[in-house]
C-alpha cells in the first residue's frame, strides 16, 4: 500500500514554467499523486499541452498564461486559481533561462533578464501565493526550483549562479517570516538532468560535457526528469510536514565532491 502521506488527491497545485521539460515532468508527477494542477507559462501551446497530457491520464489541470516578471500576472495566475478552485496549497515556482558566456562578456540586458526571470519573477510568484494562502488560514508549501549552481562556481553561468543564490536564500528568508502562517517553503536544486532549460541548448549539445557531467558525478549520469520530480511530490505532501527553509540538491553527489 503506497504511503499514505504522499497522497494529494484534494489538493490544488500551481506549476510555473509547466510548458516542457522539467516543469511538464514536475506537473504531471503532482497530478498522478492526486492534486488539480494549474500548468502555467508564457507557451500557450506548451502549457495547453501539458494540461492536455494531464487531462488524457485522468487527472485534472488547465493551462494558464502568464509571465512572472509581471507582478500583475502573478496576482491574475493565483486570483484565476481560486476562482476556479477556492483554494491553493502548492506552488512549484519552475521557470528560468541561463545565459552562457564569459563573465568578462556578459552586458546589462543578459545581466537583467536572468535576475528578472529568475530571481523577482520567483519572488513575485511567491509573494502572490504566500497571500493567499495566509488569507487561507491552513498554510501550504512553496516550492522554489533553484540549482546546484547556487552552491558551487560553474565556468560562464555568472548570472544565472547568482540568481540561483538569491532564490536560495528567498527560500531561508520566506521560511522563516511565513512559518508562524505554516506556510513551508523549500526549494530543489537540480544538478544536471537530462532536460535542458532555455538558453543552455548549445552547451548542452557538446559532447564533451556529457563526458564532465559523468566524471564529476557520483552516480556517474544526469538525472532523469522523474528524479526531480519525485522529490517535488514529496515537498509538496504531508510527508515533509516539518521540513522548510531547505535547499535540497537533487545533483547524484556531484556538490558533495
Amino acid at each position: 500500500m503506497p504511503y499514505a502521506n504522499f497522497d494529494l488527491t484534494g489538493r490544488i497545485a500551481i506549476v510555473t514554467g509547466a510548458g516542457r521539460g522539467l516543469g511538464r515532468g514536475m506537473a504531471t508527477a503532482l497530478a498522478e499523486a492526486g492534486a488539480a494542477v494549474i500548468a502555467a507559462g508564457r507557451s500557450k501551446a506548451g502549457i495547453e499541452e501539458t494540461a492536455g497530457i494531464i487531462r488524457g491520464r485522468g487527472g485534472a489541470s488547465h493551462p494558464v498564461l502568464f509571465d512572472a516578471v509581471k507582478r500583475e500576472d502573478c496576482r491574475r495566475l493565483v486570483t484565476e486559481t481560486i476562482a476556479r478552485h477556492g483554494r491553493l496549497d502548492t506552488i512549484v515556482v519552475n521557470h528560468g533561462v541561463a545565459r552562457h558566456g564569459p563573465a568578462i562578456e556578459v552586458d546589462d540586458s543578459q545581466w537583467q533578464e536572468t535576475i528578472a526571470i529568475n530571481l523577482t519573477g520567483a519572488f513575485l510568484c511567491a509573494q502572490a501565493a504566500g497571500r493567499q494562502m495566509i488569507a487561507q488560514g491552513r498554510g501550504g508549501s512553496i516550492i522554489l526550483i533553484s540549482s546546484t549552481a547556487s552552491t558551487v562556481g560553474f565556468n560562464k553561468l555568472v548570472a544565472y549562479g547568482s540568481s540561483k543564490g538569491g532564490v536560495d536564500q528567498l527560500c531561508r528568508q520566506l521560511a522563516v517570516e511565513w512559518g508562524p502562517s505554516n506556510i513551508r517553503v523549500n526549494a530543489v536544486n537540480p544538478g544536471y538532468t537530462l532536460n535542458d532549460m532555455a538558453g543552455t541548448e548549445a552547451r548542452h549539445a557538446d559532447s564533451s560535457l556529457n563526458e564532465e557531467v559523468k566524471r564529476m558525478t557520483p552516480l556517474g549520469r544526469r538525472a532523469t526528469i522523474a528524479e526531480i520530480a519525485g522529490p517535488v511530490v514529496f515537498l509538496a505532501s504531508d510527508a515533509a510536514s516539518f521540513i522548510s527553509g531547505v535547499c535540497l540538491a537533487v545533483d547524484g553527489g556531484y556538490c558533495a565532491r
